[in-house]
């Protein structure tokens, strides 16, 4: 098995079909298929199911895929230090619940490097996608939150996967709406404020956990509930709907604009606990890159915490 094999493999998994891969890789189909077909041949296992709809990854391959992944990075990391081939890229990916101060970090890194010469990616995801990305080495850096509710589910998704949380800060729960809502001027705001207006949700998909929910307190019962899959989308809902979400107030209005705000919100006493801990997830057996830890250095100054150079 070559390195250039297992660069196909990477490839055709994250494409989802030989043609697409093909496409990517300036490589004809057939020697695709037939450099996946030897190393399946030299492992003994089936890599990839194949299907009219495309291809999926086995067991095996998962697997064989995470393993990959390390090997071609490692390779990666050489080429940057001793390699003579300025051609390869550098590549840095960001998988993260949908926050625009971690959106916002990320802009400001890419603002220090020459993109010519680096491969980025930023992917605001479901909570699940960003537990597998960091998993599977799709993304260096998660960022999530964690709570009293979802913290002992979360945590052991992440001791299985192989993946560790850091934490960075905690805040108490705001509600984000729309300057113009009715409640906007209100000192703070409570639920039974809430009732006559749609609470705002990001999708998590079809029999998702409510361990991975975006918004804190999801677990309590809301007349009305409205979902959405980006950020954009959710903007909109709050200012043509009226519709509100629950977050941890941490609001960028250079990326969000200044037609957005958020108020405290006031937990009653029968509720539970309604502190958000932010923070990021890596696998335990990696030290981030350099990138990567340039990447929270610019998360912390976007948080306004404390950085330390690197």
């Amino acid at each position: 098995m070559t390195l250039q094999q297992i660069h196909y493999i990477i490839t055709i998994a994250e494409a989802g079909s030989i043609n697409k891969a093909a496409e990517v890789l300036y490589v004809a189909q057939p020697s695709l298929t037939s450099a996946l077909q030897e190393v399946e041949k030299e492992l003994g296992i089936t890599l990839f199911y194949r299907s009219g709809r495309g291809i999926a990854l086995t067991q095996d391959g998962a697997e064989f895929l995470l393993h990959a992944r390390q090997v071609y990075q490692e390779y990666q990391s050489l080429m940057d230090k001793y390699g003579k081939a300025q051609s390869l890229k550098k590549k840095f990916g960001v998988s993260t619940q949908h926050y625009s101060f971690a959106v916002k970090a990320f802009v400001d890194l890419v603002k220090r490097f020459d993109t010519s010469r680096y491969e980025f990616a930023i992917r605001e995801t479901k909570t699940r996608e960003v537990l597998q990305d960091v998993g599977n080495m799709r993304s260096e850096i998660g960022v999530l939150y964690l709570s009293d509710f979802n913290r002992a589910a979360i945590q052991k998704l992440l001791r299985t996967g192989g993946l560790e949380f850091h934490p960075l800060t905690s805040c108490p729960t705001y509600v984000y709406l729309w300057s113009g809502h009715p409640l906007a001027k209100r000192d703070s705001i409570g639920f039974d404020d809430l009732q006559d207006y749609p609470c705002l949700s990001f999708e998590q998909g079809d029999g998702a956990s409510f361990y991975f929910a975006e918004e804190i307190l999801s677990t309590m019962e809301y007349a009305r509930v409205i979902k959405a899959n980006d950020r954009a989308t959710m903007l909109n809902l709050m200012v043509g709907l009226n519709g509100y979400t629950l977050c941890s107030g941490i609001i960028c209005a250079e990326l969000n604009g200044e037609g957005c705000l958020a108020v405290p919100f006031r937990a009653d006493s029968v509720e539970e606990s309604s502190t958000m801990e932010l923070g990021y997830i890596t696998r335990k057996s990696t030290v981030l890159s350099r990138i990567g830890r340039l990447y929270i250095q610019e998360v912390r100054r976007t948080l306004g915490l404390p950085v330390e150079e690197v």
